[in-house]
């Protein structure tokens, strides 16, 4: 049974920095495509970031250069470092494994 638990979210100001942290279970990490989207409030979920089996990246316009996202395989756990935060990032954000498998989100507020 596949399992992703997300953590890390929270409130912070304009500029703040966040880490998300995902952990998996149930299938072979290591051998699978893993990536972070988000949902804001009264729109479509959209990619934020995405990392392959390799480790090749790949972002989102908004956020290219202040977002980092990253796996530590031995820890079955995917990260997203977010820096210089703005009030548009404000979601719920939601790991994602193969285009298949959803974690259960973590909440993301960043005030003006």
């Amino acid at each position: 049974q596949v399992q992703l638990v997300e953590s890390g979210g929270g409130l912070v100001q304009t500029g703040g920095s966040l880490r998300l942290s995902c952990v998996g279970s149930g299938f072979t990490f290591r051998r699978n495509h893993l990536a972070w989207y988000r949902q804001a409030p009264g729109k479509q979920r959209e990619l934020v970031a995405s990392i392959s089996r390799d480790g090749s990246t790949s972002y989102a316009d908004s956020v290219k250069g202040r977002f980092t996202i990253s796996r530590v395989n031995a820890e079955n756990t995917v990260y997203l470092q977010m820096n210089n935060l703005k009030p548009e990032d404000t979601g719920v954000y939601y790991c994602n494994v193969a285009a298949t498998w959803w974690g259960q989100g973590t909440q993301v507020a960043v005030s003006s």
